[in-house]
C-alpha cells in the first residue's frame, strides 16, 4: 500500500500559511487572465510545487511518527499537518488559478495541464471553500487511525480465558490450525475492531463525500475513479469484465477448496465456504491448499533482514540501484515482540517522504513465505518512487502511470521472485527438487485469481455503494455479506448482526478508501507485463521466467517507472505490451491448471 499522506505539525501550519500570504496565495488574491499562459502557468506551478514540496517534507516526517509509534500526541500533530497542507492545497485562490488557467489548456505544455489537474485533484480532497467541512474531515482521519493503529486484539483459548494477540498471530492460528473452534475464535477475534471504527467510517463517508461534492464529483468514490480518466460506470464495467474473464477458473478454484476443506475438517461439503475455513481473514486469498506446496518451511531459518536484503538484491540483480543507506537507517521493518510498550501500523507500506531520495518502509517481517513476497512488492513501490524521482518528471507526477500501476509493478517482480527457478537460483529451493507444475500453479492462483473476486467484486462494489448510494449504517453488513456471497462463494460462520462492521476490519477502508480496485486491476496489467517480458525479452514459458541478473528486463521495467505519472496509463500498457487492458494473459498463465481443476473436479457439484 503507498502511503502518501500529507501531514505534519504546528510548524508547517506556520510555515505553509506565512509562505501563502507572503506570494498572494489568499483566498482574496487577484485574479485575471493570463496573457502568456504558459508562462503564468509555469510560475504558478514553480511557486506551488516549491511550496508543497516543503510542507510534504516536513509534514510526511509526523505521518511516519504517527504509525510507528501509536500515541494522542502523534495523531494530534498528525491532524495539525493535515490542517496545515490543506490550508495550501485547498486554497480558494489556488483551485480558481488553475481553474483559470486550464481554461487554457489547448494552448498549455502537456505536463503542465497534467500538473494542474492534479492540483484540482489534491484540492478536492480538503477544499478551502468548506473549511470547516475539510478540518472536521482532517481531524475525522487522525481519530479513525489512532483507532485503526491501535486497536489492542484478544483471543479466547478453549478454556476462555482471553489473552492478548496482534494479527500476525491471528494469521498464524488462520494458516496453521486444524482446530475449528479454534479457527473460529481467531477469525472473531479479527473482526472485534469492526465496532470501535463504524461510527468512525459513517462520519468520514459523509464528510469525504462533502469535499468532493464541492468540487463537482458526484461523490468522493466517482472523485477517486477520475484519477484513471474513467467515470464509475466504465471504472465498474472494467471490473465487470474481470470477474467475467476470472469466473470459469475461479468456480473450478471454489469447487476444489470446499471438498479439500470439508475433508480437512471432517465436516459436509458447503455450498459456500465457511469464512473461518479459510487461512485469511477477509478470504482474499486461500493459502495452503495446494498439495505439497508448503514454501514456509524453505524460509524458517532465514533471518528477516536476510529476508529484505534478498529483495534489495533481486532489483539489483536487474540493473536497479542499491537502496539508499537512509532506507535502512529510517524504515520499520521488524515485527514486534508481543509485550513491546510501542505500538504502530502493522499493514505492510512504502513511503516516499520527500518526494526525492527520502524512501522507507513500514513492514513486520516474519520468516515466513508470505513475508518474502511481501517485501518484494513494498521494494517495488520503493524503486518505483526512486525511478521517477528525476528532474524529467515534475514533482507534482511524482506517482504511478496511474494508482494500478504502482502495485502492479511490486506484484509483477513478486511474481517472478517467487518462481521456481528464482528459488533454485538463489540457493532456497534445492535443484534437484522436482515441482509439481499443477500443484505450484495451483497455489499461485489461490493467491493471485481467488483475490480478483475480493477485490473486483466485494471490496468495489460495498465501497461504491459506500458513496454512491450513501449505504445507511443498519445495512453495512447485510450488504458487505450480499457481496462476499456473490462474488466470493464465502458466507460467515454465523450470522452477522448489524452491531458489529465486519467490512471496516480491512485496513483500506479507513484510511485508504475508494480505490482497492486499483488492486484488481493491477493484477490484470502485472500479468499482461509478465507475458511481454518472459516471452519477448526472456524467451521463455511465463510460468518458468525468473529475471534474476537479467539486465534487459529490468531496463524494460525501468523504462516504465521512470515515467511516473508524465503518460496516459493506456498509452503507457499499450506501448510496453502492444495491447490495452485484457485479461488474456492471465487466462492463458493458468491454462493448464484449469484443465487440471475440471479433471479433479469431475463428478462434483461446483454451483456457487
Amino acid at each position: 500500500m503507498i502511503r502518501a499522506r500529507l501531514l505534519s505539525a504546528s510548524l508547517a501550519l506556520t510555515l505553509g500559511l506565512a509562505v501563502a500570504a507572503a506570494t498572494g496565495l489568499a483566498a482574496d488574491a487577484p485574479a485575471g487572465a493570463a496573457a502568456d499562459p504558459v508562462t503564468e502557468t509555469q510560475r504558478f506551478l514553480d511557486f506551488y510545487t516549491a511550496t508543497v514540496s516543503d510542507l510534504y517534507a516536513v509534514s510526511a516526517e509526523a505521518a511516519w511518527k504517527a504509525s510507528t509509534d501509536v500515541k494522542d500526541a502523534h495523531t494530534a500533530a498528525s491532524v495539525a499537518a493535515d490542517q496545515a497542507l490543506a490550508a495550501l492545497t485547498g486554497n480558494p485562490y489556488v483551485i480558481r488559478r488553475a481553474k483559470e488557467l486550464l481554461e487554457h489548456r489547448d494552448r498549455l505544455q502537456p505536463l503542465q495541464a497534467l500538473q494542474l489537474d492534479r492540483i484540482l485533484l489534491s484540492a478536492a480532497e480538503n477544499p478551502g471553500t468548506l473549511p470547516e467541512v475539510a478540518k472536521r474531515r482532517i481531524e475525522a482521519e487522525g481519530r479513525q487511525r489512532q483507532v485503526l493503529d491501535g486497536f489492542e486484539f484478544t483471543m479466547a483459548d478453549a478454556q476462555g480465558a482471553a489473552r492478548k494477540v496482534n494479527p500476525n498471530d491471528i494469521d498464524e492460528t488462520l494458516q496453521g490450525s486444524t482446530d475449528l473452534a479454534e479457527r473460529l475464535r481467531a477469525w472473531e477475534a479479527s473482526k472485534a475492531v469492526g465496532p470501535a471504527l463504524k461510527d468512525g467510517l459513517v462520519e468520514l463517508r459523509g464528510l469525504r463525500n462533502q469535499v468532493a461534492r464541492e468540487m463537482g464529483h458526484g461523490s468522493f468514490f466517482s472523485m477517486k475513479v477520475s484519477e484513471y480518466r474513467a467515470t464509475t460506470p466504465e471504472l465498474m464495467a472494467m471490473m465487470d469484465r474481470i470477474l467475467e474473464d476470472v469466473r470459469p477458473l475461479y468456480t473450478q478454484l471454489h469447487c476444489y477448496a470446499k471438498y479439500r476443506l470439508a475433508k480437512r475438517y471432517g465436516q459436509p461439503v458447503p455450498k459456500l465456504i465457511p469464512a473461518h475455513w479459510i487461512g485469511n481473514r477477509w478470504a482474499q486469498e486461500w493459502p495452503g491448499l495446494a498439495p505439497g506446496v508448503d514454501l514456509d518451511p524453505l524460509f524458517a531459518s532465514m533471518p528477516p533482514e536476510k529476508i529484505v536484503k534478498q529483495a534489495e538484491a533481486l532489483y539489483v540483480s536487474m540493473g536497479f540501484p542499491q537502496l539508499p543507506a537512509s532506507f535502512w537507517e529510517k524504515s520499520d521493518l521488524w515485527d514486534l515482540p508481543a509485550d513491546a510498550e510501542r505500538k504502530k501500523n502493522r499493514h505492510a507500506s512504502a513511503w516516499h517522504m520527500d518526494l526525492r531520495d527520502d524512501v522507507r518502509s513500514l513492514m513486520s517481517v516474519r520468516s515466513d513465505f508470505d513475508w518474502f513476497q511481501t517485501t518484494n512488492h513494498e521494494l517495488g513501490h520503493i524503486y518505483y518512487y526512486i525511478a521517477y524521482s528525476t528532474p524529467e518528471v515534475p514533482p507534482l507526477l511524482r506517482e504511478g502511470a496511474n494508482r494500478a500501476f504502482h502495485e502492479a509493478i511490486g506484484d509483477l517482480v513478486g511474481m517472478a521472485g517467487s518462481s521456481p527457478e528464482y528459488l533454485r537460483q538463489i540457493g532456497v529451493l534445492d535443484k534437484k527438487t522436482k515441482i509439481d507444475r499443477n500443484a505450484w500453479l495451483l497455489a499461485d492462483a489461490m493467491n493471485s485469481v481467488v483475490f480478483l473476486p475480493f477485490a473486483a467484486g466485494t471490496m468495489a462494489h460495498f465501497e461504491r455503494d459506500l458513496y454512491e448510494e450513501e449505504l445507511p449504517p443498519d445495512q453495512f453488513n447485510a450488504r458487505w455479506w450480499d457481496y462476499v456471497r456473490r462474488y466470493q462463494g464465502v458466507e460467515p460462520p454465523s450470522p452477522r448482526s448489524e452491531d458489529l462492521c465486519d467490512a471496516c476490519t480491512k485496513t483500506h477502508i479507513n484510511d485508504d478508501p475508494a480505490g482497492y480496485y486499483d488492486y484488481a486491476l493491477a493484477s490484470v496489467i502485472r500479468f499482461q507485463l509478465h507475458d511481454h517480458i518472459a516471452r519477448k525479452i526472456l524467451k521463455k514459458d511465463p510460468r518458468d521466467a525468473s529475471y534474476y541478473g537479467n539486465a534487459e528486463a529490468g531496463a524494460f521495467i525501468q523504462r516504465i517507472l521512470a515515467l511516473g505519472g508524465t503518460r496516459d496509463w493506456r498509452e503507457v500498457l499499450r506501448e510496453a505490451t502492444g495491447e490495452d487492458l485484457s485479461g488474456r494473459a492471465m487466462l492463458e498463465y493458468y491454462a493448464p491448471l484449469q484443465k487440471w481443476l475440471e479433471k479433479q473436479n469431475k463428478g462434483c457439484d461446483c454451483s456457487i
